[in-house]
């Protein structure tokens, strides 16, 4: 599998409605605070909007709501693996991304045969407060001689001007947030995030793909 190297996460279907035309073609649908019902809504009303664009949803922890709505991608953190039927999720086709960030975390996780790993966070990040230190730009070049060809996600405080170097270090893709979704312009960002990613031809050539 292969990866878009611009990868938004979002909060809700809305934001996937308005950062689907710049041409994204990899979005994260991450809810945190829900009812079920608002979460299913939410869910069905993210996977109709990137079908409908020809773009991959991955939806963020909620992998049993995922299961139920026919979503055939799920991102689990460390904590959701205690709890995820992996198996399950396997059975059903979906496709698995998982955070990592240490080198226990990343043992656990290749043990599970994800589709891509996640280091995070690279930088210092607004988004939450980090039980980890920063990686650095050292740390995703170590990454990737570990997990081979699976492909690997930069994520945390990554901004449009450190886009390249990421990338550059050795990310086939780049999760971002606040950097787009804070922007005056949003959707001028993310365009903005598209064409620069587009420049770098240094970095792995990426796409969707199975």
């Amino acid at each position: 599998m292969k990866l878009p190297r611009v990868y938004p996460i979002v909060e809700s279907s809305e934001w996937v409605r308005r950062l689907l035309p710049a041409g994204v073609r990899l979005i994260q649908l991450r809810i945190k605070e829900h009812t079920a019902e608002e979460l299913r809504a939410q869910i069905a009303a993210a996977k109709g909007l990137c079908a409908r664009a020809g773009a991959q949803l991955v939806v963020n922890d909620h992998w049993q709501a995922a299961l139920e709505e026919g979503c055939d991608f799920v991102h689990l953190g460390q904590g959701d693996l205690d709890t995820a039927d992996v198996p399950a999720l396997r059975r059903a086709g979906v496709r698995i991304g998982i955070s990592t960030h240490d080198e226990a975390e990343l043992e656990r996780a290749l043990g599970l045969e994800p589709d891509y790993v996640a280091l995070g966070p690279i930088y210092p990040t607004v988004l939450k407060v980090m039980a980890f230190a920063p990686q650095g730009l050292t740390r995703i070049g170590q990454w990737r001689r570990r997990i081979g060809e699976r492909p690997l996600v930069a994520i945390g405080g990554i901004t449009l001007g450190r886009l390249p170097g990421v990338l550059i270090a050795g990310a086939d893709s780049a999760a971002v947030v606040t950097d787009i979704v804070r922007a005056s312009h949003p959707e001028a960002r993310v365009a903005a995030w598209l064409v620069t990613a587009d420049s770098i031809s240094s970095a792995r050539p990426t796409e969707v793909g199975a």
